[in-house]
């Protein structure tokens, strides 16, 4: 939407150089106070209590502020219930009238599940609106801002919006760039293995590390191997938590020649997540056929080799509606989508132990770097410890 230039303050806020940029990039006067950014961190932390419930919709958290007083709190818990505007707004009832409202995303326009919210907005009498981040889905983009304004509300956008960009990764990536977050996870010795001379891999990494690694699974929209690792390690891609009721990831299975096992336990776990099998036409009507009938959705690239282009699966992964990838191995697909730079984040478990052994068995082959200088380099890392474990977790590029 090409909004006039003066339409919406947008400020970029940090906390040295404050500046305030209009949609353009123009540096202009303004700067949230504290109390703006006091407000929007607490609806971010209600936004971050609908992780892993809300796909394909964002987290977003809520709060109403009257005279100084917090009067009303809400946020999205899973898709299909009411947004957090929604929710915070009945809470604050009667006194939503001339209040300010701190929402960590645009209030929406389109009618989904859900009705718009910026209806609710106008309707309760809010008087200002200071928002996060704009909303990139293009069904939104802008427009609620836009119509908050016409309404005579006044809208301010950008205060802590790195933080909403960054709790809403998954949602953001898919809408900017087309494709899903993806999400690279290995576990490894500190000599840099992931599996012994013999294949055998179970297990590198500690008890609560597979719980963590469990943990991953339950918040992105799919779990995606190559075939090599489902031929070594027959895994069921699911997630195991205690007391775990929420949705099961799909299930995605890189297979050039559809060599995929049919006692393979993915296959026989149904109801663990639906599979998605991508293949090239190398393979075999009758065994896409045998696949399809037992439940899985066969996707065929175009491929001229059985190797399959991974930039044309995570477009088709985008079409379905998938908005994040957890990628488990192996070293193949980890290699390809990096140099392809299609890697957002790494998830590495270093595990005390020292295994050797003479085949390649590292989680990554050759990037073609050509030399030290040239590492790819993470960022915003976090390291904790997970039982005997460390945990490095970070990204390939800025959110």
């Amino acid at each position: 939407m090409n909004m006039a230039r003066n339409a919406v303050r947008w400020i970029d806020y940090d906390y040295e150089h404050e500046h305030e940029h209009d949609e353009y990039g123009t540096i202009l006067v303004s700067n949230f106070s504290r109390n703006d950014l006091s407000y929007m961190q607490m609806a971010l932390t209600l936004a971050a209590r609908g992780r892993g419930h809300t796909s394909p919709n964002p987290m977003v958290g809520a709060v109403v502020v009257k005279d100084g007083t917090v009067v009303g709190r809400g946020f999205h818990a899973r898709a299909g219930d009411h947004h957090a505007e929604v929710v915070a707004l009945r809470e604050a009832g009667e006194l939503a009238a001339g209040s300010t409202l701190y929402v960590t995303l645009e209030p929406c326009v389109h009618h989904g599940k859900t009705p718009p919210c910026h209806r609710a907005v106008i309707e309760a009498g809010v008087k200002r609106v200071v928002a996060a981040m704009a909303d990139p889905n293009p069904l939104v983009g802008g427009k609620g801002i836009e119509a908050l304004k016409q309404a005579g509300i006044h809208v301010e956008v950008g205060c802590l919006g790195d933080q909403a960009r960054r709790l809403n990764e998954f949602f953001v990536t898919y809408h900017e760039l087309g494709r899903p977050f993806m999400s690279l996870k290995w576990a490894m010795s500190l000599c840099g293995r992931t599996a012994h001379d013999s294949g055998q891999s179970r297990w590198i990494s500690c008890a609560e590390s597979r719980d963590h690694g469990h943990r991953l699974r339950a918040l992105h929209d799919a779990v995606m191997v190559g075939i090599g690792t489902v031929l070594m390690d027959d895994p069921m891609l699911n997630v195991r938590l205690p007391g775990y009721d929420g949705q099961q990831p799909k299930r995605i299975v890189i297979d050039g020649d559809l060599s995929m096992p049919t006692r393979a336990r993915l296959l026989r776990e149904r109801r663990k997540g639906e599979v998605i099998l991508f293949t090239t036409p190398f393979a075999k009507p009758a065994q896409i056929d045998f696949f399809e009938n037992e439940g899985c959705r066969v996707i065929v690239i175009p491929s001229k080799r059985r190797i399959i282009d991974l930039q044309l699966v995570v477009q088709e992964l985008h079409r379905l509606g998938v908005m994040s990838v957890l990628v488990e191995g192996g070293r193949q697909i980890h290699t390809a989508l990096i140099q392809k730079g299609l890697a957002d984040k790494v998830h590495v478990f270093l595990a005390p132990k020292l295994i050797g052994g003479c085949q390649l068995r590292n989680p990554v082959e050759d990037l073609g770097i050509g030399d030290m200088d040239h590492a790819l380099m993470l960022n915003d890392m976090t390291i904790q410890n997970i039982g005997t474990d460390i945990c490095i977790e970070g990204y390939l590029r800025k959110i």
